[in-house]
């Protein structure tokens, strides 16, 4: 049988039959793939730990007769305090959802910077949902609806005066272009969309975003989600 290493994430995970997990992995090389880990939920199991949520390393796969059993791993990082705390639980559960949603087929990129978000999360103290909200710009960028905050999406001109989003094409326009779809995007949440465009996730600890932004821009960016995707993400 032949053996294939990736380099990968654990998205998600399942239980299939009495003691194997179906696991989702966002790999490096492949994008998403669904791989069991067989005989894994014993106490003395030698992957246990590599089957948990968040478990970031180098997975052997070996193709069986139902798919991708996973051999053997080398776990670079499990993030152990997300954990430890539920917001931190949560937010990272927010963002693999995120991932599990959109990726499908390899992206380096994404890969990169969903494991920097983690990082963000875990390590560096970023405050509760700025990382998720940098990565889901991110994740619009990726697929073509860039935010952008200079030039109205329609007719080109400067953005000045109400901005508002066009969540029917996923755009920013101005108070002449806006259509019956679009939401206008007040001062706090403009500022802080762009605050956290330009901010690297290693530097998310230093922002400061005033006027509860962060919550109104992660719901516009929820909705904006929504309607690119046809689907709702995970939030708490």
């Amino acid at each position: 049988m032949s053996k294939t290493k990736v380099k990968a994430l654990v998205i998600g995970a399942k239980d299939s039959k009495e003691k194997d997990k179906l696991v989702t992995l966002f790999t490096l090389e492949q994008g998403k793939l669904f791989v069991y880990f067989r005989g894994v939920k014993g106490e003395k199991a030698k992957l246990k730990e590599a089957k948990e949520l968040f478990t970031f390393g180098e997975f052997v796969l070996e193709e069986g007769k139902f798919g991708n059993i996973v051999t053997e791993a080398n776990i670079v990082d499990s993030f152990p305090l997300l954990r430890r705390d539920l917001n931190k639980y949560y937010e990272a559960c927010s963002l693999l959802d995120v991932v599990n949603k959109v990726v499908k087929e390899p992206s380096p990129y994404l890969f990169i910077q969903a494991l920097k978000a983690l990082k963000a999360i875990c390590y560096e103290e970023a405050p509760k949902h700025y990382a998720l909200i940098k990565f889901l710009i991110l994740i619009f960028e990726v697929s073509g609806f860039g935010l952008n905050f200079d030039l109205c999406a329609s007719c080109k001109s400067k953005l000045t005066g109400k901005k508002y989003l066009n969540i029917e094409y996923g755009e920013i326009v101005c108070a002449n272009c806006k259509q019956l779809t679009s939401i206008e995007i007040s001062p706090v949440v403009l500022s802080a969309l762009k605050i956290f465009k330009q901010t690297p996730f290693e530097k998310l600890k230093s922002v400061k975003i005033g006027g509860g932004g962060e919550q109104k821009a992660l719901n516009l960016l929820s909705e904006n989600f929504e309607w690119r995707f046809g689907c709702k993400f995970f939030t708490a």
